[in-house]
């Protein structure tokens, strides 16, 4: 019979966890500003022994995607803040942007393995890893966290539906990982081949999973959970059971990270449960990411959950506090849009806007010029924003002028 909890920090006491990370914090932070000169630099002027409490943290300042990226522009590939020479990692990944993240095989080392084990999924079970292994860690991670549970795992990546099919079916995997909409579509290339497969949960990332899409998998006896991680922290926060294995409420943070919740464009802490961005700090002493803000919007949710975990709870995603919006899995960020454009002296401006059309997403690009055939900007739209999506082309001026480049018409609700 599996154990219940993945180890014993998950029922810890509240106090006596905020005791535990608070205390591993200055040192963490002494040790990666001596061997991370980006994260020195970042940090100039901090003495790490006072970093000993929620208040001194959040006067901290907070890192942005765009400072690593600029960061790793000036100093490749990490931008010296990473703790450990490039050749100290197993593992280099490049995300678009582009970004650099490193990455070790040392066990669960994106934290994953808690979120699969909170799924059901562990020894005997079978993975099918749909996540991308190609330049990006999706797919190493979940590989990771199978690892961590004892599942076996088919290394399957994105696409060739058929043989995804084909392969679940003779090899009877019984857990899936990937984006939501993934699943789907093999499971209808699956009925349309006549092949009956034996997955039973499914751990999902990278986008949203929208409640009709879960009932879906429901309806034929899938139990989806999701997880929320990113390429630099790993997990933050996943989705539970109760007692009963009904969904729980909210998703339960990580052990190994410090959540805030903060105003966005400050990083001024909000009340407990209003809704602001959200703001984490990472233990791992490879990669230290102090007060990272992810861009997501999200609030702390009261209480304690009943699976029995006692960390904080997240309500979980409630959209961007920038404009930046994950597409299949993808982020798509406006500095991507504006390189489009420059490609283009015919083009005034061009905006994405992110859609949902029978459970899966679609990306539409509309591009402001005289020309008249879409074709001409199908290309330079998969090169810059590493996705094909649907060309429009509209009249010059007619895009509002509202100063918003990619538009999310997607709803969660």
């Amino acid at each position: 019979m599996r154990r219940r909890h993945f180890d014993d920090l998950e029922t810890r006491d509240p106090e006596e966890r905020e005791k535990d990370l608070l205390r591993a914090l200055p040192g963490l932070i002494g040790r990666a500003r001596a061997a991370a000169p980006g994260l020195a630099r970042h940090l100039e002027g901090v003495d790490p022994a006072a970093v000993a409490s929620r208040a001194a943290l959040a006067r901290l300042p907070v890192l942005r995607k765009s400072d690593l990226v600029a960061a790793q522009a000036a100093r490749p590939p990490f931008g010296g803040f990473a703790a450990l020479p490039v050749a100290g990692f197993e593992h280099v990944f490049q995300s678009p942007g582009p970004i650099y993240e490193p990455g070790r095989t040392g066990h669960d080392w994106w934290r994953l393995g808690r979120f699969l084990h909170a799924s059901g999924i562990g020894r005997g079970d079978i993975v099918q890893n749909c996540f991308s292994y190609h330049l990006v860690p999706a797919g190493t991670m979940f590989e990771s966290a199978a690892r961590a549970v004892g599942a076996a795992v088919l290394p399957a990546g994105t696409g060739q539906t058929e043989l995804q099919a084909r392969a679940a079916a003779d090899i009877g995997t019984t857990a899936f990982a990937g984006t939501p909409d993934f699943l789907k579509v093999i499971l209808d290339k699956a009925d349309e081949m006549g092949l009956r497969l034996k997955i039973a949960r499914a751990v999902v990332g990278g986008g949203a999973l929208f409640p009709s899409l879960r009932q879906h998998y429901a309806d034929r006896g899938i139990l989806c959970r999701q997880c929320y991680a990113t390429a630099d922290l790993g997990n933050i926060a996943y989705e539970t059971a109760t007692p009963d294995g009904t969904l729980a409420e909210g998703m339960v943070v990580d052990e190994g990270v410090i959540v805030e919740i903060v105003r966005p464009g400050t990083g001024d802490p909000v009340p407990a449960g209003e809704v602001g961005e959200v703001v984490v700090t990472t233990l791992n002493p490879g990669y230290p990411l102090i007060r990272f803000a992810t861009g997501d919007l999200s609030a702390v949710l009261a209480g304690s959950s009943p699976c029995g975990r006692t960390n904080m709870r997240l309500h979980g995603w409630l959209g961007r506090a920038d404009q930046t919006a994950k597409i299949k899995g993808m982020f798509v960020r406006p500095e991507q849009v504006a390189a489009f454009v420059a490609r283009h002296a015919e083009v005034a401006r061009a905006r994405v806007v992110a859609r949902r059309e029978g459970e899966m997403d679609v990306m539409t690009v509309e591009v402001e010029t005289r020309a008249a055939n879409p074709a001409l900007y199908e290309r330079s739209v998969l090169d810059t924003l590493k996705l094909r999506g649907r060309v429009v082309l509209v009249p010059p001026g007619s895009l509002p002028n509202d100063g918003r480049v990619i538009v999310d018409e997607r709803r969660y609700d």
